[in-house]
């Protein structure tokens, strides 16, 4: 089988795509050693500028949780910290079709995985979860120290899978984050649902 005329690269977002996950898990776990409420803290920490340092790698594991003790009063180790951390990630149905699909385009086109992700929950994932075999490129922006939407981000992700912006199809469940792939010219769809992204597969040929 022949790749879509013109489409050569797949680009898939981690969380709510590959996998799925909850912040407030952890909120609500890490609640019990605060005393700040679940929401409070959900609030304070997960896509905040602390979240930011940590997911772009400019601060380590040990000097992001020692802003969270900090800012949250917490009477817990780092250890004890990393299983609240890391346990918000779970795989569903929809999870597994979106899998499905990677795995069959990986036959005939070059994919990768781009995510805005710590190290942290990178390690613990590809500990835990069995999806990294569906792609050629892992993409972390905690690797990269960039983070989407940058602009920069996106130009790596086409460099590592040697393709233009329109051979290049992405998909995100953030459409904030697409908005930044299209800026550049990136074939970039909404994720919502697995019948839609095959509709938007579809939509340019690939098969």
């Amino acid at each position: 089988m022949q790749a879509a005329l013109g489409i050569k690269g797949i680009i898939f977002d981690l969380g709510n795509v590959i996998l799925d996950f909850d912040h407030r898990i952890a909120a609500a776990k890490i609640a019990r050693f605060s005393n700040m409420s679940g929401e409070d803290i959900y609030n304070l920490f997960f896509d905040s500028p602390a979240t930011a340092l940590f997911e772009t790698g400019k601060v380590t594991p040990e000097e992001f949780f020692a802003v969270v003790k900090k800012r949250l009063g917490l009477n817990i180790g780092f250890e004890e910290f990393i299983p609240i951390w890391n346990e918000i990630f779970f795989f569903s149905e929809k999870n597994l079709a979106v899998y499905n699909i990677a795995l069959r385009l990986k036959k005939n086109y070059r994919v990768a995985l781009l995510s805005n992700i710590n190290f942290l929950h990178l390690d613990y994932i590809k500990r835990a979860f069995p999806v990294l075999d569906a792609f050629h490129e892992i993409l972390a922006s905690c690797e990269l120290k960039l983070r989407k939407p940058d602009p920069e981000i996106y130009s790596r992700a086409l460099q590592v899978l040697g393709t233009t912006s329109r051979e290049t199809f992405y998909t995100d469940d953030r459409p904030e984050l697409i908005e930044g792939a299209n800026s550049l010219g990136i074939n970039g769809f909404v994720f919502k649902d697995v019948a839609r992204l095959e509709a938007d597969l579809a939509s340019l040929n690939i098969n």
